[in-house]
């Protein structure tokens, strides 16, 4: 929970210090990062070590952030961060900047799983279909979960919407619990 407070403060001041045109750069450098954060042991190693000074930890940021043509500001952000001993807390503040990003430009971020791929036709009309229910652009993500047995489950933020068979045979299980 501080956590993720702490992330939405760091985003939110990051995306008003940022000019327009520098949005879609820094939120390509901070996704980045922060995936490498989650699936590089060496990275998450360098940077929570107190064996590294933080400058050093700086310009390995600044080399890697530069691959994604980060913005002085974003290089600058990703600094304090490591000054602040918060570059931990990289892979959320990414999440939280990318919900205002999404706010700023009236998209709304939507899960899609199935128990089978579905053809670009039924993604394309599936993807119809959330945008004229939600009455807003929608970026879809589509997954594929074989342990849904059958069926569809989307996801809008908190809220779930179950159309599976796994998940109809596990509120007739709480029902027969509760019997």
């Amino acid at each position: 929970m501080i956590k993720t407070a702490v992330a939405r403060r760091y985003a939110r001041a990051l995306f008003e210090l940022l000019d327009p045109a520098t949005i879609e750069a820094t939120q390509e450098t901070l996704n980045g990062l922060g995936r490498a954060l989650k699936e590089s042991a060496d990275l998450r190693y360098v940077l929570a070590s107190p064996t590294f000074a933080a400058d050093e930890k700086i310009v390995i940021l600044a080399e890697l952030s530069g691959r994604f043509h980060c913005p002085p500001e974003g290089r600058a952000f990703l600094g304090q961060l490591v000054r602040k001993h918060r570059i931990g807390f990289l892979p959320e503040i990414a999440e939280a900047f990318n919900r205002l990003v999404d706010q700023a430009r009236k998209v709304q971020r939507v899960s899609v799983s199935s128990a089978r791929a579905l053809s670009p036709d039924e993604q394309e009309q599936m993807t119809a279909k959330l945008r004229e229910a939600l009455k807003r652009e929608v970026a879809v993500t589509f997954r594929t979960d074989a342990s849904l047995l059958a069926g569809i489950r989307v996801q809008i933020e908190n809220k779930e919407v179950d159309g599976t068979v796994r998940g109809r045979l596990q509120d007739i299980r709480s029902l027969l619990a509760q019997a």
